[in-house]
């Protein structure tokens, strides 16, 4: 067991997380991840993938504390390594990765999260990154990503402090996009990866490599890359096929190429 159920729903994968009761994480689970997101990588007919957790009260709590009980630094190097290459492989998803946030999100349950480039919460949600109160630290992408998300101020009180958010307040500071009804996210999530299909699949991925640049990228660096990439989609046929679509006011055929 795997501990990640896959399924496609037109141009999206839907890929939920399996290990009850809280959907916590293990090397082999972390490893399948990183697995099916390259596979996605390769799948043309793939635009977005929505990630969720299994049951009604968890998306996911993170690791399963029990791994680090006996102090063994190995079991803890290799851990680390399978949450960085999971969730680094999650992020650089060439298409939109949206989380549907269904539950307690803690630890590495809301690293993967921070991991997507949309996030949908239930009302019901708390969010949370408490590895500091058990001698621990967010090691999945946790300190860096949560901060570009809501700046240095909140991303200390959680991490530091160990506050926890309740889902309007994490819409409210930019944490999740957007809040809904209990039950109601995996739909909401995949509506909206739906309407990734209008989309050049070309430019999306492009899109995405310069929002995501300019989080380390100097300004002066990323608006020449900006020009660039721009010009570079007049390589792809989606280019013109998007174009003329257009102008013949017809939906495009995207070739993802």
């Amino acid at each position: 067991m795997t501990g990640i159920i896959e399924r496609i729903e037109g141009h999206t994968a839907i890929l939920t997380m399996s290990n009850p009761p809280a959907n916590t994480w293990t090397g082999e689970s972390l490893q399948a991840l990183k697995e099916k997101v390259l596979e996605l990588n390769e799948n043309r007919d793939i635009y977005a993938l929505v990630i969720t957790g299994e049951g009604e009260k968890f998306f996911s709590a993170g690791a399963d504390l029990k791994l680090f009980a006996d102090g063994d630094k190995g079991v803890a190097a290799s851990m680390s390594k399978h949450f960085g290459e999971a969730f680094e492989a999650l992020s650089q998803f060439r298409g939109v990765s949206i989380a549907a946030i269904n539950g307690y999100a803690m630890g590495g349950g809301l690293e993967v999260a921070l991991a997507c480039d949309i996030r949908i919460a239930e009302v019901q949600a708390v969010m949370a990154l408490p590895e500091a109160s058990v001698g621990l630290l967010p090691c999945a992408g946790g300190t860096q990503n949560l901060v570009a998300l809501v700046g240095e101020g909140w991303a200390k009180r959680m991490i530091l402090c160990g506050e926890r958010l309740k889902a309007d307040k994490a819409e409210s500071l930019g944490l999740v996009e957007e809040v809904v009804e209990t039950g109601e996210s995996l739909d909401a999530a995949i509506a909206l990866a739906a309407r990734v299909a209008n989309q050049s699949p070309s430019s999306v991925a492009v899109c995405k490599q310069l929002i995501q640049a300019g989080r380390t990228m100097p300004r002066s660096l990323a608006l020449p890359l900006e020009r660039e990439l721009f010009v570079g989609l007049f390589d792809t046929e989606d280019q013109a096929e998007g174009v003329n679509a257009f102008l013949d006011k017809r939906k495009a055929n995207w070739k993802n190429c």
